[in-house]
């Protein structure tokens, strides 16, 4: 079976086969997206840049995207954050991206950073994207060809922002979902931070009451790094009734959760929202429903 067969937009996942093959075409950006949160028990985690990763290997032709620097708001006291439409354009537009680009997003690590990217382009209006299968880890694993060091030179280009979609939500939305059967409230961390006995605490342990557990990892074939095809995914969503109903994801600061959004809206899921600060607000403030077991 193909990696595109079952889904309903199979456009949105680029295999590293087919990447290679369209290195040459000038209208192609390539963005490494890697972040990585060291964990850090009085602040949770550091967050640290995959600039050093990059340097050292990659994608040929590809930039380095430093997503808390470059596509956050800076301005607002939580992390990784959706910048304003403005800040968002100029930085694409720094990066050489405009109206007849083709972006490809990928991480060294989990595909949550590049998902992330992919989604920040969706909400605003951008759907000439899509996130490489299995990220940089199967490229090199592949032999496929690496550049190291800073990246080449490109000329700026001019992104327009032609619609600003409702994709994100905040807390008020979430909790008027609480209850309601028509959404599905949908947490994207690990079973344990689910259930609140174990792994990293964004403030008080478990879940936004009332919601259910995709985690993004399982999405992954844990032996290739690649999403798994469209039948097992849906698997997944299917057993918690996704498909019936609204969906918003969630998870520790809207990175994890973009994964599960990104796979529904592959699977052709049209009503899919992105709780965007997570649990880093919903956890620290006691006036918010939880659950935990």
């Amino acid at each position: 079976m193909s990696t595109s067969e079952g889904f309903v937009h199979p456009a949105f996942l680029v295999e590293t086969s087919e990447l290679e093959r369209q290195l040459g075409d000038p209208d192609l950006r390539v963005l490494d997206c890697t972040t990585h949160l060291i964990p850090d028990p009085t602040i949770t985690y550091q967050v640290v840049p995959g600039r050093a990763d990059f340097e050292k290997a990659h994608i040929p032709g590809a930039h380095f995207v430093d997503l808390q620097a470059d596509l956050s708001d800076n301005s607002h006291r939580l992390r990784f954050m959706k910048p304003s439409a403005e800040a968002f354009a100029a930085a694409m537009g720094r990066l050489g991206v405009g109206e007849r680009s083709r972006v490809v997003t990928y991480s060294t690590t989990t595909p949550q950073w590049a998902t992330r990217v992919w989604w920040l382009l969706r909400v605003f209006g951008f759907d000439n994207a899509a996130v490489l299968n299995g990220g940089f880890p199967k490229w090199r694993r592949e032999g496929r060809p690496v550049e190291t060091g800073p990246a080449l030179p490109r000329a700026p280009a001019h992104f327009v922002v032609r619609e600003e979609r409702q994709l994100m939500v905040g807390k008020d939305e979430v909790r008027r979902a609480i209850g309601d059967g028509a959404i599905c409230t949908l947490n994207a961390l690990l079973p344990e931070q689910h259930a609140g006995s174990g792994g990293n605490s964004y403030g008080r342990l478990g879940r936004i009451a009332g919601s259910v557990n995709v985690p993004a990892a399982r999405l992954i074939d844990p032996a290739t790094g690649a999403f798994l095809p469209a039948d097992k995914l849906r698997r997944h969503f299917d057993a918690i009734g996704a498909f019936d109903k609204e969906v918003i994801t969630y998870c520790g600061g809207g990175i994890a959760a973009s994964a599960d959004a990104f796979a529904l809206v592959m699977l052709g899921h049209d009503r899919v929202k992105l709780y965007d600060a997570s649990m880093s607000e919903w956890a620290t403030d006691s006036s918010l429903p939880m659950e935990t077991g």
